[in-house]
């Protein structure tokens, strides 16, 4: 991955998972910025996950990873967030389509229901998997025309 920096974090659901992955990044040559939670005590997942979101909408780094128990959530408070597609991604397969046809931005991951060994596994072809453009810019880009028009709206 040639962006050089991620963020990540999690709820308490997805506290352990995230532990493991953050060792894995810096040696894929990432920068990891953690966003939370700290421990495995209860914490609200839009908290972190806005925080982590929110960077990736600014523009503050290329790609991040979000982990909660089930992924939903975190999925939830992601996508609120102008330019940002967060994909829930339970398999390798997933994990690619989401990056050759979505572009996506963040990942989700359900600290829950899917293993260490498989999540390194979802996160090395997440972030190898270049975006494959064509037709898929093109929905993309009506995506991004639907934001605007929202932010007209609301303002």
């Amino acid at each position: 991955m040639s962006e050089g920096k991620i963020i990540i974090a999690a709820d308490h659901g997805g506290y352990s998972l995230k532990e493991t992955l953050k060792p894995h990044l810096t040696e894929m040559g990432l920068v990891v910025t953690d966003a939370g939670t700290d421990s495995d005590q209860a914490a609200d997942y839009p908290d972190s996950g806005g925080k982590a979101a929110g960077a990736v909408s600014a523009g503050l780094f290329p790609r991040g990873i979000l982990i909660c128990g089930s992924g939903v959530g975190m999925s939830i408070v992601a996508n609120r967030f102008p330019g940002v597609r967060a994909a829930l991604c339970l398999d390798e397969g997933t994990a690619r389509l989401s990056r050759m046809h979505n572009d996506a931005n963040i990942l989700v991951l359900a600290g829950r229901k899917t293993d260490p060994e498989t999540a390194l596994r979802i996160v090395q072809v997440w972030l190898t998997t270049p975006f494959e453009g064509g037709r898929h810019q093109r929905r993309l880009d009506k995506i991004r025309e639907m934001e605007l028009k929202l932010n007209e709206t609301i303002a």
